[in-house]
């Protein structure tokens, strides 16, 4: 993804998407070959800026590379997790299924025409802190991907073939002639394109995900759950697409009240703000949580739960307890670990038992615990959900995660923000399913406290530090990568910071070889791997349009059922002294602090 200042220059849209086309040659062909009615895109996205006049341009370029129709969802909307349900499951009138699809959004990040301001004060919680009182601005970001006919997205051949075209591309194809489509009516278009009959079809966003839903939780039993005078839910979209989905599924279907859906109407900025589920922009969300400085003299609800631009990633909290100042916060490490150990028994998709687990190497070691216990398949991928993809078409994965609030599993081959809070719902009323009359529900506290008591626990959090420098960035891996080779010095450093720290017994760049086609992805990530099973990772991010993210991971796994109940940052503080100092993070980046701390 980039600025959107940059996608809306003059030709950069049309020469990505012709790209794209180009090194999806072969395959349409193929296609367009093997099926009389043509090929079939799917074109939509999460609403952000922009969105609605590239889907126009792009529906005119379909036109003149041959493609046969394309699907739109009303006013342009179908979140990442719909798009691969439509892909996957829709089926049209003329019997036409999706060949692929090109997906606007740029994930998380802010969206609109402007600059998205946030002014930060100085705050101290749990699982999230900031340091000082600063405005942080982030350029909204627009970004456009291809997922392919399973559903999931173009694997590193095809995404390195379009780059590879961007480099050399000089004309692209488009029926400049062919009217733009009304996009907020439902039905079809019908035109004649210069190879013939070219439709557009406009439906319903919501329907096909929901079918789908249905399909896979129990919706009777989350509803007596939200029936339920004991239970108050509150769901926060943050202004994007989830927005779509959000009454139909919460409200109509599960019978939950409209007053418990927060900023449920997609805009294409956001609001103003950031669509990013965590505690630092679901400001609203944290609030009604009652965990907002100021305080909230109203009975915060039992269970909240927040959505991205894109609706693929989710946080979920729990009631703040009276004995404690913050609420319940849901690592996404833990959240895909407790949902693996309970799918079997809550969500009826899952009762013939799962194939196997999966987390991607950043993600805390909880999942892992979970398939020993069960006794699961279970792999650890690199960042990038095309890797849990290639283990779902081989039937060897179920359920899968990543920390960075994605989770997910082989109903469709994206993270799914929704079906993770359906699942928790799906948890939740299974655990009170002969209790909903008691006087006291089981809640997210409750289960995320017995998983601990027979799984253990894994301390665990993330420091971002955004916008860094590049070059800066480049020095400091560079410099880990080196102090790898000699692992007396690391622990002679480390022993100089920490003596309660245990030593190192390992040091890499994780590399992964997929089990499925053989390919080997190398520099995924540095760690450092502790003799009592902790962990330091160090990872750069590409996914904002601005310099460098460097992400720092922090695990400590503790089995003592006496040691499971400690503030985070006081069982982590000696590995995060350890994990600054060892990386020189301050000297490479000139930063005192990071940007966000979960």
């Amino acid at each position: 993804m980039v600025q959107v200042k940059v996608f809306v220059q003059p030709h950069y849209l049309q020469n990505f998407v012709q790209a794209t086309f180009n090194a999806l040659g072969a395959d349409k062909m193929k296609v367009l070959a093997e099926n009389p009615s043509g090929a079939t895109l799917v074109v939509s996205g999460d609403g952000r800026y922009y969105s609605k006049d590239a889907i126009q341009i792009i529906i005119k370029m379909a036109a003149a590379n041959g493609l046969r129709r394309i699907w739109v969802g009303q006013n342009g909307l179908l979140s990442t997790p719909a798009v691969s349900a439509v892909i996957r499951e829709r089926v049209a009138a003329d019997g036409s299924k999706a060949n692929g699809a090109f997906i606007l959004t740029a994930s998380h990040n802010p969206g609109g025409p402007n600059e998205v301001c946030a002014r930060i004060t100085s705050f101290l919680l749990s699982s999230v802190r900031h340091y000082g009182c600063a405005c942080i601005c982030s350029a909204p970001d627009f970004g456009i991907k291809y997922n392919m006919e399973n559903g999931g997205p173009a694997p590193e051949g095809i995404t390195d073939k379009i780059y590879s075209n961007t480099t050399t591309i000089k004309e692209y194809l488009i029926a400049e002639g062919l009217p733009d489509v009304d996009i907020s009516k439902i039905g079809l278009s019908n035109f004649t394109g210069p190879d013939g009959q070219f439709d557009v079809d406009v439906f319903d966003s919501a329907s096909d995900y929901v079918k789908l839903m249905k399909s896979i939780f129990d919706f009777q039993s989350i509803k007596n759950l939200l029936s339920s005078p004991k239970f108050t839910f509150c769901y926060d979209a943050l202004h994007g697409v989830a927005g779509a989905y959000a009454k139909r599924i919460f409200v109509e279907e599960l019978g939950a009240k409209e007053s418990s859906l927060l900023n449920c109407v997609p805009k294409e900025d956001f609001g103003g703000g950031h669509p990013d589920p965590n505690l630092t922009y679901a400001k609203e969300l944290v609030a009604r949580m009652g965990l907002s400085k100021s305080g909230n003299n109203e009975d915060p609800p039992e269970f909240g739960a927040a959505a991205d631009g894109d609706a693929d990633r989710n946080m979920v909290l729990g009631k703040r307890l009276p004995y404690l100042n913050f609420r319940f916060f849901v690592t996404p490490s833990d959240s895909v670990a407790i949902i693996a150990a309970n799918a079997v028994q809550a969500i009826p998709y899952f009762s013939g038992g799962l194939k196997g687990v999966a987390r991607s190497m950043p993600t805390s070691a909880a999942l892992d615990v979970v398939a020993k216990h069960l006794n699961l398949k279970f792999f650890e991928v690199p960042t990038g959900w095309k890797f849990f993809g290639n283990l779902m078409d081989a039937g060897m994965c179920s359920v899968c995660g990543e920390e960075s609030f994605g989770t997910g599993s082989d109903h469709i081959r994206e993270k799914d923000g929704i079906w993770a809070v359906l699942a928790w719902l799906a948890i939740i009323a299974y655990k009170n399913k002969d209790n909903l009359g008691g006087d006291k529900l089981v809640t997210v506290e409750d289960i995320v406290r017995q998983h601990w008591s027979t799984y253990g626990r894994h301390y665990y959090t993330r420091y971002d530090y955004e916008n860094v420098d590049s070059a800066g960035a480049k020095q400091l891996m560079d410099y880990l990568v080196k102090l790898q080779s000699n692992l007396t010095e690391v622990n002679n450093i480390v022993k100089g910071i920490r003596s309660d720290v245990s030593k190192v017994v390992n040091a890499d760049e994780f590399e992964y070889k997929d089990p499925v086609d053989g390919s080997i992805s190398k520099h995924q990530g540095i760690r450092y791997l502790f003799e009592d099973g902790s962990r330091l990772v160090f990872r750069l991010s590409g996914t904002g349009s601005e310099g460098a993210t460097i992400r720092l991971y922090i695990e400590q796994y503790e089995k003592d059922p006496s040691k499971i109940g400690r503030e985070s940052q006081d069982a982590l503080a000696p590995l995060v002294e350890v994990g600054l100092k060892l990386s020189k993070m301050q000297e490479y980046t000139g930063r005192s602090a990071p940007t966000v701390i979960t």
